[in-house]
């Protein structure tokens, strides 16, 4: 049995893939986490997210450690903002308690760190910017028409909901470094965020990243590969957070076939 705590319990994601853990028959729900000194502190965790009664009740982040210990958590769903799933990690992998983590917007330095941490405490990891099936094949193709379209301009947009603090998003940047690696291109002299005013032309080598924030956007990213005569756009949409959730739910699956000391991927998770 797979025993489960998750973090950010009440949020968009948090509440979503609770809802889907009670319905595994090898996964316990065994500790729901929010924000430091939450005023949901105490409050079972299923009245909150409109199921009912399941018997767990939330827990601030303050108690994190003592929270994982007596629950007797094996795995970390973490789905919050970077700088608090950072700590989390620290502490959770000093547990030796497993982490998966779809948390986006770390820092280069900060994922520099997540990796020594979880090869010295030699737990099982997985983490992704975005668990969606359908966005790591996406990845795939990116990977594979790249260097077939290394002549062409290519732009990355994205759009999320108003809500979404991270900017560009998390798998817009994965996108991003995937197109680099492909192209022999370095990240840090080739990125382009946004564009205003006048504008000198165009670099051949430049990659344009663009955020859109509206409505309830769920996650739209299209990389546009634009030649002369002729663009080519690959597209992923996702139309509810279900597609995350249940990348999690794999996740959460394969967690005991990870390779430990390492940062498993989605591709890992799906065999591509």
């Amino acid at each position: 049995m797979i025993n489960v705590a998750i973090t950010g319990a009440a949020g968009r994601m948090g509440s979503g893939i609770i809802k889907k853990v009670l319905e595994q028959e090898n996964m316990n729900l065994v500790a729901a986490i929010e924000i430091p000194n939450t005023p949901l502190e105490n409050k079972d965790v299923g009245e909150v997210v409109g199921i009912g009664n399941v018997g767990v009740n939330i827990k601030g982040a303050e108690n994190l450690e003592k929270v994982l210990k007596d629950s007797k958590a094996n795995v970390l769903v973490d789905f919050t903002i970077a700088n608090a799933a950072f700590e989390t990690i620290k502490k959770t992998a000093k547990l030796g308690i497993n982490l998966i983590v779809g948390t986006t917007g770390f820092s280069d330095e900060q994922t520099r760190e997540i990796h020594n941490i979880i090869k010295e405490s030699n737990i099982k990891a997985v983490i992704s910017s975005n668990m969606s099936i359908g966005v790591n094949v996406f990845f795939k193709i990116l990977k594979d028409v790249s260097p077939l379209l290394s002549d062409y301009d290519i732009e990355i947009v994205e759009a999320h909901h108003n809500k979404k603090k991270d900017s560009p998003s998390g798998t817009a940047m994965t996108a991003f470094k995937i197109i680099s690696k492909e192209l022999n291109r370095n990240t840090e002299d080739i990125g382009v965020f946004g564009r205003k005013g006048n504008l000198e032309e165009r670099t051949k080598n430049e990659i344009g990243l663009h955020a859109i924030r509206g409505g309830d956007i769920v996650g739209t990213h299209d990389v546009i590969f634009a030649g002369e005569g002729e663009h080519i756009e690959i597209k992923h949409v996702a139309h509810s957070r279900d597609v995350f959730i249940s990348g999690v739910i794999k996740s959460l699956n394969f967690i005991e076939n990870g390779t430990p000391g390492k940062v498993n991927s989605m591709n890992d998770v799906l065999g591509i």
